[in-house]
């Protein structure tokens, strides 16, 4: 793929919204295209994140183990897989699996942060958007709770 391609995978993830035209197209000269046959993980639950991949084509399982239940597929392009990677170094909660062959873009995490201390601006988007994503995610698990009994 050439550059301005790449860079319109990033503008297609909602997550890369965050960044204009000149920042996508700086992360996605910094970025590595992947490729994954079915069966290939992409992440194991435990791995120290190094960045997070944006899905190009095919579909993914998420989860924290192998139990068909517990599995998420994941196979809209765009979708970012461990966009927590791109701020943090820290183990991941659970493993990316390809279910079919898949194209993938890795956003290293150092190309990031080195973005967002030339951008503070953007830097303030990204903190917004995982932020409203997080709010999000309680609000779901709360619900939960509250439907289960649990509060």
């Amino acid at each position: 793929m050439e550059l301005d391609d790449l860079a319109s995978v990033l503008a297609n993830s909602d997550f890369f919204r965050i960044c204009d035209v000149e920042q996508r197209r700086l992360l996605a000269f910094a970025s590595e295209q992947r490729s994954f046959k079915a069966g290939d993980y992409l992440y194991r639950r435990g791995d120290v994140s190094q960045g997070a991949y944006v899905l190009v084509s095919g579909s993914v399982l998420a989860g924290e183990g192998d139990a068909a239940d517990k599995l998420h597929r994941l196979d809209e392009p765009g979708t970012v897989l461990g966009e927590l990677g791109l701020v943090l170094e820290r183990p991941r909660r659970s493993s990316m699996k390809a279910e079919s062959d898949v194209q993938g873009l890795f956003v290293p995490r150092s190309a990031f942060v080195k973005l967002m201390r030339q951008y503070p601006d953007m830097a303030e988007r990204a903190a917004a958007h995982v932020a409203l994503e997080l709010d999000e995610f309680l609000g779901t698990m709360s619900a939960f709770g509250q439907r289960d009994g649990l509060r």
